[in-house]
């Protein structure tokens, strides 16, 4: 069987025969040029930017180009997916699909996502009122004929990371309950890349928790002795990927931008946990959560120095602007503990939903 010779191959082989061949006949040396190219695939699919920012409740473009070559004949079969990939990248999501005129999308996408086609060869997915668990990485894949590309794009999400335990105390959660607590206090699971803002951004805390990937490590920007010692490095500090049913940790959860009114209640006394639903309830709201507490501090710089109950039974109050006798150590949601929910001794924050 004679087995062929690749052409890159074959071109240095003939330069080689011929620099022995001019060594030997130096009176024939011309001058010559060879060219050794290799064909370009026939479809490819480019995502540029390959990072989007967005927000919950807003719209999100995440682009992809097709490009085909001149010679394939149009295709009215092609087909354009677009998948998620999960957390720990081992698995994908399917989004959305479209073949000719045909068009499907899946899940918690369905009737949010369709194609922009601006033009025959764009290919992006338009996603409406983004979710915080549209943020990550996405494929767009396009199949034309024996021909197939892929592209990766992420979805990023404007946003704050807030350390999180419930009443019962730390280290009380594994993975199931962590995702349960983050989504009921207005949050999601927080990725091992948004922890890492967030201590870049200053987060300085010393207990471990969950993240999306099943992870659970702690950001450490003031190294000190409960934490790791003095002589340690700041930085994130990880105890690899957890067991997801018999670990027990806290857990870091991650919110964004909402649509409604985050507040203080005056009201002329003291509340109790349940005279404080009330309260809310009877101003067309509801006691708000500690993601919202969160949102409204870090992205709308919410500033008040009253203590004040909020849905999980904890009481906190938001300083953006550190003075003395509130925060002086800095910006800062203040954590008052959970304390007994007849006692007469806080306000309320509340929240009211815009449509």
């Amino acid at each position: 069987m004679i087995r062929a010779i690749p052409a890159l191959t074959f071109a240095l082989m003939w330069l080689a025969a011929a620099d022995g061949f001019r060594s030997r006949h130096p009176e024939l040396e011309v001058s010559r040029n060879i060219h050794v190219t290799e064909d370009a695939p026939a479809l490819s699919v480019t995502s540029r930017p390959s990072i989007v920012l967005s927000r919950r409740g807003a719209n999100a473009t995440l682009p992809c180009a097709i490009h085909r070559d001149r010679s394939l004949a149009p295709n009215p079969k092609m087909r354009i997916k677009w998948t998620k990939l999960t957390s720990d990248f081992l698995t994908e999501v399917d989004v959305f699909a479209a073949v000719d005129y045909r068009e499907r999308s899946y899940g918690s996408f369905h009737s949010r996502v369709h194609l922009r086609a601006s033009s025959p060869s764009d290919a992006s997915l338009v996603i409406n009122d983004v979710t915080l668990d549209d943020y990550g990485r996405y494929k767009c894949e396009v199949i034309d004929g024996l021909e197939d590309a892929t592209a990766l794009v992420s979805l990023d999400l404007e946003g704050v990371v807030f350390p999180y335990f419930p009443r019962p105390g730390r280290y009380k959660l594994n993975f199931r309950d962590a995702e349960r607590a983050c989504r009921e206090q207005d949050g999601a699971l927080a990725s091992p890349e948004q922890l890492r803002r967030a201590w870049r951004g200053g987060l300085n805390w010393c207990n471990a928790g969950w993240l999306s990937d099943g992870s659970v490590r702690y950001p450490v920007t003031s190294p000190r002795e409960p934490c790791g010692g003095r002589n340690a490095a700041a930085g994130l500090r990880s105890y690899g990927l957890g067991d997801k049913d018999k670990d027990l940790y806290d857990v870091f959860c991650f919110t964004s931008h909402f649509k409604g009114d985050f507040y203080f209640l005056p009201h002329a006394s003291k509340l109790t946990f349940a005279e404080a639903a009330e309260a809310c309830v009877r101003d067309g709201a509801r006691v708000a959560k500690v993601g919202q507490m969160y949102a409204a501090w870090k992205l709308a710089g919410y500033d008040r120095c009253d203590a004040g109950w909020l849905d999980d039974g904890s009481v906190r109050y938001p300083v953006a602007r550190p003075r003395p006798r509130c925060s002086p150590d800095g910006p800062a949601v203040r954590f008052n503990g959970f304390p007994d929910k007849k006692r007469k001794s806080y306000g309320v924050y509340c929240f009211r939903e815009r449509r």
